[in-house]
């Protein structure tokens, strides 16, 4: 029976979309076959609202061993024969609705894009969004997805490393779960998403299907509102003990030599994975449905191509090898059923008992293929008037600066996230080498060699909002400040670009200024984009969310000596300011949730200047002239002295500089600065070195355990860490 286009616009598609289809199939298609096109043409799969200004981005380098979207994940080459495979992705939606399943899930969902090309997972990580801490509903949401990250992480047996929070009222409805994985692989061991040699026997692996995560592609491509939660059904539920036998029968078969190509089913299930790998290998497929394991019983054709039940793949064998691989599945428990074969055309036949329910061109459905294209309309935001407005001079200097930084450290985007993070196994396995010193980045050995790992995930949304062009390039920079500051070099960049609805102009130019900056900094800093992930529409009837084009970085270090701490180490070393202090408190935190001011242009950026200061720290660590790094971010330059001292418990003693209004130095949020301490003897060697990088001895490390602010006492380091540590936890308990 032919589809209607009243069914069309309800699966999502736009009439233009159905004529399309109609076109591409020379006759009008069938339910089934609309099912498919309307998931594979949502935005969440085939990025038809973004595709052109992605292209855009710098996607060669040196290091680069496949190119962005060429496969899974990215692949950077990182030395002694190993590469590191990395990837992050959101899990925005369903995290709104479903906390729990929906957090767990997008952690397992990155986790099998990084093992269905042949790596180990080694790392975790992810960056979260939700709005207002004393609201009832944030509340749930926040123990919801951090339950659920830590689930299925510490089942899993990966450890979560780093993550970041931020706490907005545009997220009250829209919160972000973007979750990142990084793995390692041997050269010559990588596996390629891909179909070819007619004949080959196609194998669906892992968990039964079912009725969970169906449409979940075009759930995630429409707006928030108050009905959301009748789409229940759309998000999935997750096994992490079935996906870590999965993961370990897969990694057993690749280097056996039978496998053709793997494919893990994420969003669109069946659909998406047999498309796919069939558009890359200029080959088709005919596919059995009725002989796919189930665990519903009398699943519909349409049902089973778009269900995104999790813990599965779809595996390419070569002919006369079935048993083998069989074998190994068998072993580890796990279903290994062969549902079709390799055809040398190019169509998608599937078949239910022996009927033709849906014949279609693989190409036509993909991305890069028959997937529509649109460049949308953007302007610049009518708020962008009111930024313009703002003057420092407006904001009255506080008398009383030791209690605005008590205040300061209390909010809930500088506060210590403990308790998220200790609901987080960061030592399972063996990979991670986090010690009792912190680093900006954490640092993952690679086991087999000498190498480390520096990863992270970074973006200020409000530097974005204030300025999309400049607040892209700014998390892009710090991401790599952070893993200059830990003494790695950075190598590559994944992206998760979290955007409100694409026809709103105002969003779209958000979009695309935010891209336009992300490009420049990464080509400044040779860090090339390896893929993501667009997720847009976290748009509610409130409006849309901060745009947030997280920054998910990988760089390496040579050995694991040369990593760096951000703790003070010894009473009597040198503090020093990096970069300049400037009179600056644009979009801090400072003054946002203290001064009460949502509108002010984005904190000073040059990316220049940021460039030269992270060469310069690259250099100092590596001469090992500097005992600890931490870069400056959110909190200014007092949180981050007290996070410096903090670990060890050692004071500072400090005189801020002379000619800048106070609460800029200490509150103020420009970039490009570092605190480094020295060991005092090597003062001029150590200025000698940073050939003209601005620099301030601020002063130095105390044996009292006491802070010094213009010799005033602010009090002990243990009062200050004990507010620190518990005021996230007091406001989720209240």
């Amino acid at each position: 029976m032919t589809a209607t286009l009243e069914q069309a616009t309800k699966l999502g598609l736009r009439e233009e979309e159905f004529e399309k289809i109609k076109e591409i199939l020379g006759r009008t298609p069938n339910f089934n076959e609309v099912a498919m096109y309307s998931v594979m043409w949502s935005e969440h799969c085939s990025y038809k609202n973004s595709i052109k200004w992605l292209k855009t981005l710098p996607r060669d380098g040196a290091k680069l061993l496949v190119k962005a979207g060429e496969e899974n994940a990215g692949l950077v080459d990182i030395g002694d024969g190993w590469g590191c495979v990395f990837k992050i992705e959101s899990h925005n939606h369903p995290s709104a609705i479903e906390p729990f399943q929906g957090a767990a899930t997008g952690v397992g969902g990155i986790h099998r894009d990084i093992f269905t090309m042949g790596a180990r997972p080694i790392a975790s990580l992810n960056s979260l969004r939700f709005g207002k801490v004393d609201n009832p509903k944030t509340k749930w949401l926040i123990k919801g997805v951090v339950k659920g990250i830590g689930h299925y992480g510490n089942c899993f047996g990966v450890p979560t490393v780093a993550g970041e929070v931020y706490y907005e009222s545009c997220y009250q409805t829209n919160p972000l779960v973007n979750a990142m994985s990084v793995g390692v692989v041997k050269a010559g061991q990588t596996v390629s998403a891909t179909s070819h040699g007619e004949g080959n026997p196609i194998f669906i692996v892992g968990a039964s299907t079912g009725k969970d995560g169906i449409g979940g592609a075009s759930f995630a491509s429409a707006d928030i509102s108050e009905n959301s939660a009748e789409q229940l059904p759309s998000v999935q539920v997750g096994d992490p003990f079935e996906e870590k036998k999965l993961l370990e029968a897969c990694l057993e078969m690749i280097p056996t030599g039978a496998l053709i190509g793997m494919q893990d089913m994420g969003a669109a299930g069946i659909t998406c994975s047999t498309s796919e790998m069939s558009a890359k290998g200029e080959h088709g497929m005919i596919i059995h449905l009725d002989k796919v394991p189930t665990r519903q019983a009398n699943m519909k054709p349409w049902e089973m191509l778009l269900s995104e039940s999790q813990e599965r793949m779809l595996i390419v064998v070569k002919k006369g090898r079935e048993d083998e691989v069989q074998r190994i599945f068998d072993k580890w428990d796990i279903h290994c059923v062969e549902i079709g074969k390799v055809t040398k055309d190019q169509n998608l036949k599937y078949y239910m008992n022996g009927e033709l329910i849906a014949d279609v061109p693989a190409e036509s459905l993909v991305l890069g293929g028959g997937a529509p294209v649109y460049e949308r309309e953007y302007r610049e935001p009518a708020y962008f008037s009111e930024i313009k407005k703002f003057n420092i001079d407006s904001i009255k200097q506080p008398g009383d600066l030791k209690e605005i930084a008590y205040q300061l450290i209390q909010l809930p985007n500088i506060a210590s996230k403990r308790w998220i993070y200790e609901q987080y196994d960061s030592m399972v396995g063996t990979g991670n080498t986090h010690t009792n010193e912190p680093s900006d980045a954490p640092i993952v050995k690679v086991h087999g060699s000498q190498k480390g790992l520096a990863v992270t995930t970074d973006c200020n949304s409000r530097y974005v909002f204030a300025d999309p062009y400049k607040g892209a390039m700014i998390a892009v920079s710090e991401a790599a400040r952070n893993i200059v500051c830990s003494g790695g070099l950075p190598v590559a960049i994944t992206n998760c670009l979290n955007f409100g609805n694409p026809y709103n102009p105002e969003v779209y130019y958000q979009f695309v200024h935010a891209i336009k900056g992300m490009g420049e900094a990464c080509l400044k800093f040779d860090t090339p984009v390896t893929g993501g992930n667009v997720s847009f529409y976290n748009q509610s009837e409130d409006g849309p969310v901060y745009p947030t084009p997280t920054i998910g970085m990988v760089g390496v270090l040579d050995t694991m000596d040369q990593k760096m701490s951000l703790n003070f180490k010894h009473p009597g070393d040198s503090i020093y300011l990096l970069g300049e202090s400037r009179k600056d408190i644009n979009c801090s935190e400072y003054l946002h949730h203290i001064c009460g001011i949502n509108y002010s242009p984005a904190p000073h950026f040059e990316l220049e200047e940021e460039y030269q200061l992270q060469q310069t720290v690259q250099r100092l660590i590596s001469a090992k002239l500097v005992k600890s790094a931490h870069d400056i971010s959110e909190g200014g330059l007092f949180a981050c002295l007290l996070e410096c001292a903090m670990t060890n418990g050692h004071g500072f003693t400090m005189q801020t500089p002379k000619g800048i209004r106070k609460d800029a130095v200490l509150f103020g949020e420009a970039q490009s600065r570092v605190v480094v301490t020295i060991n005092p003897d090597l003062h001029a060697i150590f200025e000698a070195e940073l050939k003209g990088t601005p620099f301030t001895k601020l002063g130095f490390v105390n044996a009292k355990k006491e802070l010094f602010v213009d010799d005033e006492s602010w009090g002990f380091v243990g009062d200050w860490k004990e507010a620190y540590d518990t005021a996230l936890e007091k406001l989720l308990n209240s």
